[in-house]
């Protein structure tokens, strides 16, 4: 029998009630900043040493310092989801594409084809490596990192690369295994 946690999971994994100071804090940021609490983070809150732990890596990946811009580490994010077939992710990243970019056209092309979409070699090379890595990492060579130091990225970037597509390889088996479900606010957002 299926078990929807309020619509967050397949799984009956209720939320601590109440929450700790601070996770409430961070939720009411969320709710303020964005408009909703990310399912994501719900889906944690059963378990607050959980939750610390994935939203520290995320905030730190995806919002900390970076020669990749937000809009880059998105556009990661949906191509290593897509190819995973992370429903959560596609959604809640696409989304996340299209608001920073202003482009609803690029937020589709991403969660459908990231080749389609109309990208600077930098982009291109990025999104290559970030779908070889996805899903070969153990054939990665120097010549990969090569291409990507030849269009302007530095060592640094390509351990944040690397470290995207690591978080989000592993967040897409999560949401994925435990039927995480995207909010319904994402699908609207900037279309």
């Amino acid at each position: 029998m299926a078990h929807k946690n309020n619509g967050v999971t397949a799984l009956d994994l209720p939320m601590v009630d109440p929450l700790p100071e601070d996770i409430q804090k961070y939720f009411d940021i969320c709710d303020e900043k964005l408009g909703m609490v990310p399912n994501v983070l719900k889906a944690y809150a059963f378990d607050m040493e959980k939750l610390r732990a994935f939203s520290a890596m995320y905030n730190e990946l995806m919002l900390g310092e970076s020669g990749l811009s937000k809009l880059e580490r998105e556009m990661i994010a949906v191509v290593v989801s897509s190819i995973n077939r992370c429903w959560y992710c596609q959604v809640a990243h696409g989304a996340a594409v299209r608001t920073l970019s202003g482009n609803p056209k690029l937020g589709e092309a991403m969660v459908m084809n990231w080749r389609m979409a109309d990208l600077d070699d930098r982009q291109h090379a990025m999104l290559q490596f970030a779908e070889q890595v996805t899903k070969s990492s153990a054939e990665t060579t120097e010549a990969d990192r090569d291409a990507l130091r030849a269009v302007g990225f530095s060592d640094r970037d390509i351990w944040d690369i690397a470290a995207t597509v690591g978080f989000f390889s592993m967040s897409n088996r999560m949401a994925s295994a435990v039927g995480m479900q995207p909010n319904d606010d994402y699908h609207a957002q900037s279309r």
